[in-house]
């Protein structure tokens, strides 16, 4: 996965922050009984109904690479709508699509 030019700057600019900042996710990870597959797809949920594009993004790709399959990111989309409404749902359904479009494009 690539990681985004933004956040390689940050490790480059703020070291300790960024290692604080990759412990407090790891701690958090493994906090509880929730498994790397789960754990994405929360992540993924939280973004979404966050309104956050590029977290949303981000997270799709670490979700399919924890395993789960499109229909898992779709699903977590349609989930949301009873929550943040049908337009913010369908807002964050096209971020899913965009990550599915171009994960089926690069092969």
């Amino acid at each position: 996965m690539k990681i985004p030019k933004r956040y390689q700057q940050m490790h480059e600019h703020y070291p300790q922050f960024m290692q604080a900042y990759e412990a407090m996710g790891q701690a958090a990870r493994e906090a509880g009984p929730l498994n790397e597959r789960e754990v994405a797809l929360v992540k993924l949920a939280i973004s979404l109904g966050a309104g956050l594009e590029g977290a949303a993004h981000s997270h799709c790709r670490k979700a399919l690479e924890a395993g789960c399959t499109p229909d898992d990111l779709r699903q977590v989309a349609l989930l949301s709508a009873p929550t943040i409404g049908f337009p913010t749902m369908m807002r964050a359904r096209s971020w899913v699509e965009d990550v599915l479009e171009k994960a089926e494009a690069d092969g």
